[in-house]
């Protein structure tokens, strides 16, 4: 399955068959007819015969090969992101396989032999120009539990598809061109999961509210302005997807979903919700940012079991005491809002783990924030704090700080206690005033992600090649003019950014050639400067060689001179007494 379907499911909660980037037996289970004998177990033609997985993805293809094709007991096949451009008759060979991905591909039109794969149960053809008078074939698959057509120009869904495949639960639509549903969907009565973002819906699809096994409906990025009363019957839903539509209000009705769980409305026209919401009280996660609200939602005070709440650019300036009962939050969006100090009743929420409160006018951090014993990220960024908050270090189980501040007041300093956040991973000081790193920062042994572009740096401090962990160091508009000459001892550091630095050593047309280079670089000046030092250490021996060769010479003229002028003394004495 293409990556972005993949980050579309799992964030919708969705499931897809796991892959195995390997040739060979599927790893979660073998099902073999029976034991393979020890006379056998070498025979080329027997091991072939076995194999029940597949995966050939993304090797430039342009056909299913017919070795593949006859593997008689192949039950998972990936073909994805190839060449292909059809399916081959032959494919009908495969009578066991379950699992087939051709997504990515350049497929148009569907084979009829595709149709009699009896035992199929997963099957892809996203990404791939399908002609839509060759999708009834599918109809034929009748043990089909997953089907994914995402991004194929879809103008309707064929009514035979709806009308046969009574056992799909999983049914993925989203990015094509649909603004209907055909009545007949109805008939999957054991659909759970469907996948319709990035169509042009105008209304919500009444068709779908008598689906009543639906557990997951995605329906972001349409034109939807208007939710049927009739959506109440979907008693069964968890988990409801309906970010950047037109909505400009929610059917009180939505209230008897008993079961819904997560509930994201980002990106609508609404000012408040339903009262009746108050009692869908297995709420767990809710969106309603970019929305203009007149006030606080209350009905989340309601709802105990809730863990992430986003309320991004809602134009909110306080929150309700109610709220902070909320004790099972773990992540918390304020962005982009009024507030002008952080709520004190939030630095209760001791599970609280992710405090986003970017592009307020937040101008001081209270002491009590210590209580957040559980915080692992806070982002601050866009604020008015004009020294950097001191209180920051109270937080000792951080691990991810943002302080880029490109509206707010810059910092101009990092304070050497910066070392007391022994946790911290990240730090991101963007678009600030620094014109140093504290020599404190060394102590920082978990740090993999270092921002401070667009500041004033003029030198990195030596210590920072003691991070052994740094994997990111991102410096670029500053004022460097070198690097510490031992930074590619940080065995780890896969990316080094200089971009916009007036760089000498090393010079700015080596940094532009990326991390590699500058590594190669820094080794080379360390092995010239190591020659020029043995070099030099050799001529000071050799010097001072001479100059012993020469005093010794000159201690041993001396000393010849003196004892010269001792055996003429006698001779002088015995004149005198003559």
């Amino acid at each position: 399955m293409a990556e972005s379907q993949q980050s579309q499911e799992a964030s919708a909660g969705g499931t897809h068959c796991p892959k195995v980037n390997s040739v060979g037996f599927k790893d979660d289970h073998v099902e073999t007819a029976q034991e393979i004998p020890r006379s056998e177990t070498h025979s080329p033609t027997y091991i072939t015969d076995r194999i029940f997985f597949i995966d050939l993805a993304n090797k430039q293809l342009q056909t299913i090969s017919p070795g593949v094709l006859s593997l008689e007991y192949l039950e998972e096949l990936h073909m994805e992101k190839n060449l292909i451009v059809s399916i081959p008759r032959d494919i009908n060979r495969l009578k066991h396989l379950k699992v087939l991905y051709l997504d990515q591909n350049h497929i148009q039109d569907i084979c009829e032999e595709l149709g009699e794969l009896k035992c199929l149960r997963s099957l892809d053809l996203s990404n791939n120009p399908l002609s839509c008078s060759s999708l009834p074939v599918i109809s034929k698959l009748q043990s089909l539990r997953q089907l994914r057509l995402y991004k194929t120009n879809l103008h309707e869904i064929p009514v035979q598809i709806c009308e046969h495949l009574h056992h799909i639960g999983l049914l993925g639509l989203s990015d094509n061109n649909l603004k209907l549903l055909p009545k007949e969907i109805v008939n999957l009565r054991k659909l759970k999961e469907i996948y319709l973002r990035k169509n042009r819906f105008e209304s919500f699809p009444k068709e779908l509210c008598h689906i009543t096994n639906l557990e997951i409906i995605d329906l972001e990025q349409n034109l939807i302005s208007l939710i049927p009363e009739e959506v109440s019957f979907l008693t069964n839903l968890v988990k409801l997807f309906l970010a950047f539509n037109n909505l400009s209000s929610i059917p009180p009705t939505l209230q008897h979903c008993q079961k819904l769980a997560v509930l994201d409305l980002s990106h609508n026209l609404l000012h408040k919700l339903p009262a009746g919401l108050k009692n869908l009280t297995e709420m767990r996660e809710i969106s309603l940012s970019a929305n203009s609200l007149e006030r606080f939602p209350l009905q989340i005070c309601h709802w105990p079991s809730l863990s992430r709440v986003s309320l991004r650019n809602t134009g909110l300036s306080t929150v309700p005491t109610s709220f902070i009962r909320l004790t099972s939050i773990r992540e918390l969006d304020l962005s982009e809002n009024c507030f002008d100090e952080i709520p004190k009743g939030i630095c209760t929420m001791k599970n609280l783990e992710v405090l986003a409160l970017d592009d307020n006018q937040i101008q001081e951090i209270p002491v009590e924030v210590k209580e957040l014993t559980n915080l692992k990220c806070l982002s601050l960024s866009e604020n008015q704090l004009s020294t950097f908050p001191e209180e920051i270090f109270l937080l000792e189980s951080l691990e991810r700080l943002y302080l880029g501040q490109n509206k707010g007041i810059k910092f101009t300093s990092l304070p050497e206690d910066i070392s007391k956040l022994q946790n911290l991973k990240e730090l991101h000081m963007e678009n600030n005033f620094l014109e140093n790193l504290p020599t404190a920062i060394s102590s920082l042994t978990h740090l993999k992600i270092l921002d401070c572009r667009n500041n004033l740096l003029q030198q990195l401090p030596d210590s920072i090649c003691q991070i052994q962990g740094l994997k990111k160091l991102l410096l670029q508009d500053n004022q460097l003019s070198q690097l510490p000459r031992d930074l590619d001892s940080l065995q780890q550091l896969e990316q080094v950014l200089v971009d916009g630095n007036p760089m000498t050593d090393p010079p700015s047309d080596v940094c532009c050639q990326g991390t590699s280079a500058i590594w190669e670089y820094l080794k080379e000046k360390r092995r010239k400067k190591a020659v020029t030092f043995k070099a030099q250490s050799l001529w000071h021996g050799l010097k001072g060689i001479v100059l012993f060769l020469t005093l010794s010479k000159v201690v041993r003229t001396r000393k010849k001179g003196k004892k010269g002028k001792g055996e003429q003394k006698p001779v002088k004495e015995s004149k005198a007494k003559k």
